[in-house]
């Protein structure tokens, strides 16, 4: 199955470079490109696409209200894919995109190998939170979303075992499955168990959204620390 890809990004070089990236993959194709959100919003009205390449900083609509506007805050079924492309330095916003919808987020510098993979994880239905980054991105961003002041906590964290708490918790600091187990001195098949009854308990539709609601709800503070 050929994974149609849509490219948008204000910078006509950043996606000719995807786009060249893309072409020599038998599984892929980049079937659409748009400068800005609103061309974005245009070209989906008539174009199938399965993962968006989506931007943070771009003209007329950026890519977070886009992303929102295409997700809805979750994921529709039958809605394309989006993964977020970041400089980190001054996307202070992806961290919003994720809460409106994305299912990821990458660098713009990330290596093409991990980039695709991260295009196929997304098709296939798993989310992709560079596990490198994910802690100084929130750290550093968290603080400056007025969204996440004052939510009240969610009850459903009472439903967590003590172990699955202490997953959620390295999960939300960026660590990986296998990072994970190595901490706690588990296997990677049992760590990859609790954090998909973490996701049932909880009603999330993704690893994104676990980070998103930890630091929400105050269960990991920006810094990376347990509440």
């Amino acid at each position: 199955m050929t994974i149609r890809v849509m490219l948008v990004d204000d910078q006509v070089l950043l996606r000719t470079g995807f786009r060249m990236v893309l072409a020599a993959q038998p599984d892929m194709e980049v079937v659409a490109e748009a400068g800005d959100g609103v061309q974005a919003l245009e070209v989906l009205r008539s174009t199938d696409v399965d993962v968006i390449l989506m931007d943070v900083r771009m003209p007329h609509l950026d890519g977070v209200e886009t992303t929102r506007r295409i997700c809805g805050g979750g994921q529709p079924e039958g809605a394309p894919k989006v993964l977020i492309l970041t400089t980190f330095d001054l996307d202070e916003y992806a961290f919003s995109a994720l809460k409106a919808g994305a299912s990821g987020f990458m660098l713009k510098d990330v290596p093409p190998s991990e980039l695709l993979a991260a295009i196929r994880s997304v098709h296939s239905g798993d989310a992709v939170v560079a596990p490198s980054t994910t802690r100084r991105l929130l750290d550093r961003f968290t603080p400056m979303l007025p969204a996440t002041a004052g939510e009240p906590a969610r009850p459903e964290l009472e439903r967590l075992t003590d172990r699955e708490r202490e997953v959620l918790l390295l999960v939300a600091q960026g660590l990986s499955n296998g990072e994970i187990a190595a901490r706690l001195v588990l296997s990677e098949a049992t760590v990859k168990t609790h954090v998909g009854r973490i996701l049932t308990k909880l009603s999330l539709r993704d690893r994104v959204q676990a980070v998103v609601l930890a630091y929400e709800t105050g269960l990991v503070r920006a810094g990376g620390a347990g509440a």
